[in-house]
């Protein structure tokens, strides 16, 4: 009898470690989830909420596909797992045996025990059960808040701004994302946001939600004792690992599942990837979360060679980090900090229209380069990394910037004004 694959989860991280899996070997092989029954794009949910796509548009694979590369899906969730005998125990159906296992069970949404959080009308936005909750929640409202300065709250902004709902967002930074982003690029994004009409407070906290007489979110009330009124709150502080089944199974956890390099977990035969993976790191480097559709599916290709019997070391390579705020493209390769580091210098331009900048950080000593940031306009991917990887110094890249861009034809390019930027600021010609 063949061995039994069974992976908790139909994320990225899960599907493509089936997927990869199956190419490699005739193996059982059975998928569990109890948010949907099929694989779908967890980033494209928005454009259901906007009317753009439906849900069977953001499925990449048709219904037909599993039962035709024998990928058993069970539509249930799990309660527990029994590693002594190795099986699950199912909410709905009987225990399920496994022979090795794959815990891919993505996030949560944060919360932070704010008074009121639990209010009808009051949620996040991760799963699709979360979109047909925002559908019922914001039916006929015209105004809501949105609090946590992530890239969650620009796309929940998003959706809410489409259907013509006032939006209030509350992000605690002096600038929009400032944790993450340098002060320019944070300065920017923030400026766009008021532009498209959102009421953007900076420096603002969330003391409590309050309710209406109809027991549902009627109001907010921020650090400062202002009360903003609304029928809606999106919570969207960002995510953390779903460790729930790990931990309660007796797995060692952290902030996520703890793993190694091949994604193995403290006991044999079980597996975690994807956002609830915790990487431990090596040599007192520190520990990974690494929460990207991307990553996710590079750890699921790894982890699948490592189930087939040989071991693959989980490698990311160079970070690469991509979204939209708004009509915005915005891309990231390397590291990039929030903060000035020391030996490291930076080159930033931006357009005189502030939508579209560069950033090029790069060693002061060495002056190769180690991170890029590019805001309204789109590079290719493998270039960027590829110089990264190589240590191609900043005078080159400037040189060489256009090779990487992606734009259309006939798309006005901002690159050689950022080219002129840098030689009149270093001398140069």
């Amino acid at each position: 009898m063949s061995e039994h694959l069974v992976i908790v989860g139909n994320g990225i991280a899960g599907i493509t470690t089936a997927r990869h899996v199956r190419k490699r070997s005739n193996r059982k092989i059975t998928v569990i989830s109890a948010e949907t029954e099929h694989f779908f794009s967890r980033t494209a949910l928005m454009y259901i909420y906007m009317g753009h796509m439906r849900f069977q548009d953001i499925k990449p694979y048709p219904d037909n596909f599993w039962k035709k590369n024998k990928i058993d899906l069970v539509f249930d969730y799990v309660e527990k797992i029994d590693t002594e005998n190795r099986q699950l125990l199912l909410k709905e159906n009987s225990p399920l045996a496994y022979d090795k296992l794959v815990l891919a069970t993505g996030s949560k949404s944060n919360k932070f025990g704010w008074p009121g959080q639990d209010l009808p009308g009051v949620q996040g936005l991760y799963s699709h059960q979360d979109l047909i909750l925002m559908e019922e929640n914001t039916r006929g409202i015209s105004q809501a808040v949105v609090v946590g300065g992530g890239l969650i709250g620009v796309e929940v902004t998003e959706m809410l701004l489409s259907r013509n709902i006032q939006v209030t967002f509350l992000a605690r930074e002096e600038y929009y994302w400032d944790n993450v982003l340098p002060k320019n690029e944070a300065k920017l994004i923030g400026k766009h946001l008021i532009e498209h009409g959102v009421d953007l407070r900076l420096q603002t906290n969330l003391q409590e939600i309050v309710a209406g007489q109809n027991g549902r979110a009627a109001g907010v009330v921020t650090n400062s004792g202002e009360h903003i009124q609304c029928q809606f709150v999106a919570l969207t502080p960002g995510v953390h690992p779903n460790i729930d089944l790990a931990k309660s199974s007796g797995l060692k956890v952290g902030r996520g599942v703890l793993v190694n390099d091949y994604l193995e977990t403290s006991v044999a035969d079980i597996f975690a990837t994807g956002d609830c993976a915790e990487i431990v790191g090596e040599d007192g480097q520190k520990n990974r979360l690494e929460q990207l559709w991307y990553t996710g599916k590079m750890q699921g290709m790894a982890l699948a060679g490592t189930i087939c019997g040989k071991r693959v070391k989980y490698e990311r390579g160079v970070w690469y980090n991509s979204a939209k705020f708004m009509d915005i493209e915005y891309q990231t390769y390397g590291f990039v900090s929030n903060l000035p580091l020391e030996g490291e210098s930076s080159f930033y331009w931006e357009s005189a229209d502030g939508r579209q900048c560069i950033r090029i950080n790069y060693r002061t000593d060495s002056e190769q380069i180690t991170g890029l940031i590019f805001f309204g306009m789109r590079m290719r991917q493998e270039i960027c990394q590829r110089w990264i990887q190589e240590g191609r110094k900043i005078d080159w890249v400037i040189k060489n910037l256009s090779e990487a861009n992606f734009d259309p034809e006939f798309f006005k390019s901002p690159i050689k004004n950022a080219a002129a930027a840098y030689y009149r600021e270093h001398n140069k010609s």
